[in-house]
């Protein structure tokens, strides 16, 4: 497990892992007043959440499943990263697919983050690539089964 400072300027408690076996947090909307979201609308939502990640680890923003599911509301930007050296506020871009407006209120939970290692990478430049199984087949390439 990993420490990270964060900065909470909401009257909401951190996030926190619902399980032993969650990979992610629930993120929670800090708003002044509810926010409606009609069909096909975006919007930043804000969190009152600022973190310092250690190098080596970003924080992705990912969608709520049941949120998804029952109301068509998800992020736009799916995954979001937040990198380590960002220290503004994290806000969630949450846009409504539904068919129905949605209203967003103070405390919801709108979003999920999950921390995680990423490695970077340094480019070796070649005229030929290592064949493989999968070699250039892209979209829909290893079949329907």
């Amino acid at each position: 497990m990993i420490q990270i400072k964060v900065v909470n300027t909401s009257a909401h408690t951190l996030p926190e892992y619902q399980t032993s076996a969650s990979a992610g947090m629930d993120l929670r909307a800090n708003l002044e007043e509810a926010v409606w979201l009609q069909p096909m609308e975006r919007k930043l939502i804000p969190t009152g959440l600022f973190i310092e990640l250690p190098g080596g680890y970003e924080a992705q923003i990912r969608p709520r499943s049941g949120l998804a599911f029952k109301h068509g509301i998800t992020v736009l930007n799916t995954p979001g990263t937040i990198d380590a050296d960002y220290r503004g506020e994290i806000k969630v871009l949450l846009v409504n697919l539904g068919s129905e407006a949605f209203c967003i209120e103070n405390g919801e939970r709108i979003a999920q983050m999950v921390v995680a290692a990423h490695a970077r990478v340094a480019w070796q430049k070649s005229e030929v690539l290592n064949d493989s199984e999968r070699s250039s087949g892209g979209f829909g390439s290893t079949g329907k089964k």
